[in-house]
C-alpha cells in the first residue's frame, strides 16, 4: 500500500438554515452544512428551514430507538442441532454481555435475534455504541462473541463474521422491523396560510400528491419499506459534510413521508427508521469534518451517545426540510424544472 499523501475530492458545501428543532433529543436553532453537486438542494432545504422558524416548536424530532447490529453465521450438522444451539446461545445472554463489556467501554449487548436456514444459524447481535455509528465496534464485539461461543460450544462451525442478516448498506426489511442505527421521526404541523404563502400550494394538494406519488407510485415500483420523494439527496449531502459513511444512505433512504390535512393545517412527517450516523469514529479525523461537527454542537462534553443523537436529529430535520420543499414544488406544474434551470444557470 502506498504511503503517499491522500488526495481529496472537492465537493461544494453550503450552510443551510438555521433550522429550528425540538423534541426528545434537542431544542435549538442551528445552521447545518450540506455538501453536494446538486446546488438546487441548498435553497430547497433552506425554504423548509425557513418554515421551521415560522411554526411553534419548529420541527419536532423524536428518537424512537437506537442500536447497531452485526449478524454472524455459524454452521451445524443439521437443522435440529441448529435449534438446540440457538436456544443455548440465547440462554447465555449474561455471559455474552460480559464478553462485550471486555471489548469496548461503550458497546453494550442489548438483544439477540436469530434465523435458521437448513443447517445454517444466523445470529444477529444488537448493541448500543455511544457516539460512534458503531460499525467497527459491533464487528469487534461480534468477533469476540463468536470466539467465545465456539470455544464454549464445539458443535458450532465458523461461517462468517457477517452473515448479511445485519444488514449493512443493502436494501432490506429487517432493519426497519428490528432496528439498525437511529430510528427517528421528524414532524411538524404547518398552518394553511404558511402553506399557501411560502410553499405556493395547499394542504389538500400536498396530501393528494403524497398518496398518489409516495404511496401508490412506490407500491407500483416495488419499493421496500420506502415511500418518499428523495431522502437520499439530503442524507448524502449531510453525510458528506459531517464525515459519515455515505454508503449507509442505501438503508437510510428507506423511509416514509406522511401528510395529513388537520383542521386548516398540514401535518408533515418523515420517518427514518435506519439512520446511521456517528459523531466520533472512522472518518472523523479530517479538519473540515471536525469543524463542521463542532459548529453544529456535536462535539460537546455530553453523556456518551448524546452528540450522535443530536447529529441524527439535525440530519432528520434536513430530510424534512428538503422533502417538504420538493413535494410542494411538485404540486405545481413546471415549478420543479423551472427552479432547477434558473439556479443552475445562475451558478454558471
Amino acid at each position: 500500500m502506498s504511503n503517499a499523501p491522500l488526495d481529496h475530492a472537492a465537493i461544494p458545501l453550503s450552510w443551510v438554515g438555521p433550522v429550528r428543532v425540538s423534541g426528545n433529543v434537542m431544542e435549538d436553532e442551528v445552521k447545518v452544512p450540506m455538501a453536494t453537486y446538486e446546488t438546487p438542494l441548498w435553497p430547497s432545504c433552506g425554504r423548509g428551514a425557513k418554515i421551521s422558524r415560522m411554526i411553534e416548536g419548529g420541527i419536532t424530532c423524536t428518537l424512537v430507538d437506537e442500536r447497531m447490529t452485526r449478524s454472524v453465521l455459524f454452521t451445524l450438522d443439521s437443522a435440529a442441532s441448529a435449534v438446540v444451539a440457538r436456544d443455548e446461545i440465547l440462554g447465555r445472554m449474561p455471559q455474552l454481555q460480559e464478553v462485550v463489556g471486555r471489548s469496548s467501554r461503550f458497546a453494550k449487548l442489548i438483544d439477540i435475534n436469530t434465523q435458521i436456514s437448513g443447517r445454517l444459524l444466523f445470529v444477529r447481535f444488537e448493541f448500543t455504541s455511544g457516539d460512534a455509528s458503531g460499525h467497527n465496534m459491533a464487528t469487534l464485539a461480534a468477533e469476540n462473541l463468536m470466539s467465545y461461543l465456539m470455544e464454549q460450544m464445539p458443535q458450532l462451525g465458523y461461517g462468517s463474521i457477517s452473515g448479511n442478516f445485519c444488514i449493512d448498506k443493502k436494501t432490506s426489511a429487517v432493519n426497519g422491523i428490528l432496528g439498525r442505527g437511529k430510528n427517528i421521526i421528524a414532524e411538524a404541523v404547518i398552518p394553511e396560510d404558511i402553506v399557501r404563502d411560502r410553499l405556493r400550494t395547499t394542504s389538500k394538494r400536498l396530501v393528494e400528491l403524497n398518496e398518489r406519488k409516495n404511496f401508490v407510485g412506490s407500491i407500483l415500483a416495488g419499493s421496500l419499506r420506502s415511500a418518499n420523494a428523495h431522502y437520499a439527496n439530503m442524507l448524502l449531502a449531510f453525510y458528506l459534510a459531517t464525515g459519515q459513511d455515505a454508503a449507509n444512505i442505501v438503508e437510510g433512504s428507506q423511509g416514509i413521508t406522511q401528510v395529513e390535512d388537520v383542521d386548516g393545517a398540514v401535518r408533515f412527517s418523515c420517518t427514518l427508521p435506519n439512520l446511521i450516523v456517528g459523531s466520533v469514529g472512522n472518518g472523523k479525523g479530517l479538519d473540515f469534518v471536525e469543524n463542521n461537527l463542532r459548529e453544529i454542537g456535536c462535539m460537546e462534553d455530553r453523556e456518551p451517545g448524546d452528540n450522535a443523537r443530536r447529529l441524527a436529529a439535525l440530519c432528520a430535520s434536513m430530510v424534512w426540510c428538503g422533502e417538504l420543499s420538493l413535494m410542494a414544488a411538485q404540486t405545481n406544474e413546471g415549478e420543479l424544472m423551472d427552479t432547477h434551470v434558473n439556479i443552475e444557470r445562475a451558478a454558471k
